[in-house]
């Protein structure tokens, strides 16, 4: 069994930043993409930016690239998401996720999920 515990959301102001962490446990972490997702109410979930097992290729969404940063630490098992600039679009529930096969955009692709935590942006 893998677990992702995803922590760092909060509230903050239109202009500042936060920096979520995800620590896995389960399964050799090195050896695995790993994605982080969104869902804001009534919209579905999407996928704005991965990484690879060593952390030197990363993939990012339009709507976030230039504001939000992937990387991962593979000797404390663990994934970042420096998120700067942020503005009250990016309220949503953020979600880390590890990749199995396939096409990374899809959420159908991940098989292991964290619990997700809050990010609101106020205006």
């Amino acid at each position: 069994q893998v677990h992702l515990v995803e922590s760092g959301g909060g509230l903050v102001q239109a202009g500042g930043s936060l920096r979520l962490s995800c620590a896995a446990s389960g399964r050799p972490f090195s050896r695995y993409f790993m994605g982080w997702f969104r869902q804001a109410p009534g919209k579905e979930r999407e996928r704005f930016a991965t990484i690879n097992w060593s952390g030197s290729s990363t993939y990012y969404a339009d709507f976030v690239k230039g504001r939000f940063t992937i990387s991962r630490d593979n000797a404390e098992n663990t994934v970042y998401l420096q998120m700067n600039s942020l503005k009250p679009e990016d309220t949503a529930v953020y979600y880390c996720a590890s990749h199995l096969s396939g096409d990374m955009s899809r959420p159908s692709s991940y098989d292991y999920w964290g619990q997700g935590t809050q990010v609101t942006v106020s205006s």
